[in-house]
């Protein structure tokens, strides 16, 4: 048996919220040999910059995206990475996706470093911290910080019945100063919404944001309204001290405008009855100002 102490105690979650699968890489990294990259990788992996609203405020558009673009994603940012993926349609690939994806977790875990699957968590992004091969067990760290175990024939096979799975294998020797100009522009990409996505993505992911909130909420999306503020304000806040860390001082304060904005707006909703429209104003008030200011910083990272 083999099993890492991982856990999310380094991670800075400013919200409760913060992606699942950002969450899961940035604990992985601070417990292994990449901790220099925990922090780095949220904003140049793109994942800071990136915004999908699904019409009914449902949750799992978070996690609607193009699974194998996590790779390139990652290198972006100076690591290399093993990522093997088994996606609807593809129910004959399953058992070599399967055990492919085992072989990959335990080399990872032999060299120290938590790898990170789709569905741990409930639908949630986790991470895999160990595994027990006499008992064919994988040890997991799911997004609430508890741990927990799967057999190794359930990989890919929980709630919902695909298979994603990451891990990271070294750094590729790419210099920060590349590595900034070249997350500038996958930030660019994202902010323009060229990734697939089925949800509106991107910049227009505010006004649809602002829309719902004006028109169409009820208290019924209480929560649902909560997971999106959460989850894009904690993501803003590595974008912000990424530029600052590296000497972008212009848009180091442009992101602060943009996280203390989003921020702002979550706490708003954690204290007030939203159901007031006052107080939806005021959550749009803020929603337009990061807009203007995240609009200024693509205009900036374009030049």
């Amino acid at each position: 048996m083999k099993k890492l102490n991982v856990n999310f105690n380094e991670v800075t979650d400013t919200t409760g919220y913060l992606f699942s699968f950002a969450k899961c890489l940035s604990a992985a990294l601070h417990h292994s040999q990449h901790a220099g990259y925990a922090d780095d990788i949220v904003a140049s992996s793109g994942f800071a910059f990136r915004m999908w609203i699904a019409p009914d405020l449902c949750p799992s558009a978070t996690s609607i995206w193009e699974f194998k673009k996590q790779k390139c994603w990652l290198e972006n940012g100076g690591l290399t990475c093993a990522y093997i993926e088994r996606l609807w349609g593809e129910e004959s690939l399953e058992e070599e996706c399967r055990l492919a994806a085992i072989e990959i977790i335990k080399q990872s875990i032999d060299r120290g470093v938590a790898a990170v699957a789709w569905d741990i968590s409930g639908c949630e992004w986790g991470a895999i911290i160990g595994y027990d091969e006499n008992e064919e067990v994988l040890f997991t760290l799911k997004i609430n910080g508890k741990e927990d175990r799967i057999p190794y024939r359930k990989l890919g096979k929980l709630d919902l019945p695909i298979l994603s799975v990451l891990a990271v294998t070294g750094e590729n020797g790419k210099p920060q100063e590349t590595i900034l100009t070249d997350t500038k522009k996958l930030a660019v990409s994202h902010l323009y919404g060229e990734e697939w996505c089925d949800n509106v993505q991107g910049l227009a992911a505010y006004d649809a944001l602002i829309d719902f909130i004006r028109n169409k909420y009820t208290n019924d999306f209480s929560w649902n309204l909560e997971y999106y503020l959460g989850t894009y304000t904690a993501l803003k806040w590595y974008a912000w001290t990424y530029f600052e860390k590296y000497g972008e001082i212009n848009l180091a304060n442009l992101y602060k405008t943009v996280y203390a904005s989003w921020k702002a707006a979550f706490d708003i909703k954690n204290t007030c009855d939203i159901s007031d429209q006052s107080v939806r104003d005021q959550l749009i008030s803020l929603l337009i100002a990061a807009f203007t200011a995240e609009t200024k910083a693509l205009t900036e990272m374009e030049c």
